[in-house]
């Protein structure tokens, strides 16, 4: 899987996107063996941090008081999307 991490009007440091590269990376076993791409976007919302994560055409938005709370939160909601989806198809 190809992770994708932008930061909007700021620099990422190098730890938060380890962090996010773990954690997205955990999402590849969930997506049908398919080569897919995943995009996170990072952005800064007032007091808030925004992440934004796009995978096979699913996009989960969710707002923390730090990145990392935001991005466990956006992984666990598209888990669960995924594996919904993966359960339909079935």
């Amino acid at each position: 899987m190809e992770i994708r991490v932008s930061a909007l009007h700021f620099s990422a440091n190098e730890s938060q996107v380890a962090f996010i590269n773990k954690k997205v990376s955990r999402l590849e076993k969930f997506v049908n063996g398919e080569d897919v791409a995943a995009e996170v976007i990072m952005s800064l919302q007032n007091e808030d941090k925004k992440i934004k994560l796009t995978i096979a055409g699913n996009i989960i938005e969710r707002s923390a008081s730090t990145f990392e709370d935001a991005i466990t939160a956006a992984v666990d909601a598209m888990k669960e999307k995924l594996v919904r989806e993966k359960e339909k198809k079935c």
